[in-house]
């Protein structure tokens, strides 16, 4: 899941961005409206976390035009504005949560997820393929019954795979679903979170190399 977050201010920015991160998504980080309206034109967001009151206006007519214009991606508003009337204006201009500064880092993050499930496709709580069982409401994964202990990335790799079985998904796609901005595109961080992968999910192998390309989970005997 790929959420933007777009603060004026530096701190709060990076404790969001770093909460959200330790949770296993990718951020991207905008100080204000027009970095905003640059990323939502070439990236495609499960969410989106605007400070309310940005050096360029107030973000709520902006998510307001955005909404006329046909944007659908989930908003989350920020704000130290906390009348009922100040919520509601939020809400009316096209937002679908309202956080109250100052917050707590744990409250967004379960808000912020629950915004990104909304936005994608509808899954199944429990979903299953060649012995993997993926709870994503306990984000817990088993093998044969076995419960597996995986990172953040490593579970979010493995939900990009499952979403596609026996398809081949690639390489560029993973970096752009599980990692964000910060991210090398050259380096190796994907052979690297692949192998960490394989070794959790032990034999016979379920993720397969397509040369070039990117990786297929594939049930075992086929390739």
């Amino acid at each position: 899941m790929r959420v933007l977050v777009v603060e004026d201010d530096q701190d709060l920015r990076y404790a969001v961005a770093t909460a959200l991160r330790g949770d296993g998504l990718a951020v991207d980080e905008a100080a204000d409206l027009p970095f905003a309206d640059e990323a939502l034109f070439v990236t495609e967001y499960d969410c989106v976390v605007f400070d309310r009151m940005l050096p360029s206006g107030d973000a709520v007519a902006y998510v307001h035009d955005a909404r006329r214009a046909g944007r659908t991606v989930p908003v989350l508003f920020l704000t130290a504005r906390d009348t009922v009337t100040d919520r509601c204006e939020g809400f009316a201009g096209g937002g679908d949560d309202y956080l109250v500064k100052p917050f707590a880092l744990p409250e967004l993050v379960a808000r912020v997820r629950c915004l990104c499930r909304r936005a994608g496709t509808v899954r199944p709580p429990v979903s299953r393929f060649a012995g993997l069982e993926i709870d994503s409401a306990r984000r817990q994964v088993r093998r044969e019954g076995v419960l597996l202990l995986l990172t953040n990335k490593e579970y979010a790799l493995l939900e990009a795979l499952v979403a596609r079985p026996d398809q081949v998904v690639p390489r560029a796609e993973l970096i752009e679903k599980c990692w964000d901005e910060m991210a090398e595109p050259n380096s190796n961080v994907v052979e690297v979170l692949v192998s960490q992968l394989r070794r959790k999910l032990g034999n016979p192998p379920l993720i397969h190399t397509v040369r070039g390309v990117g990786y297929r989970l594939t049930a075992a005997g086929t390739r």
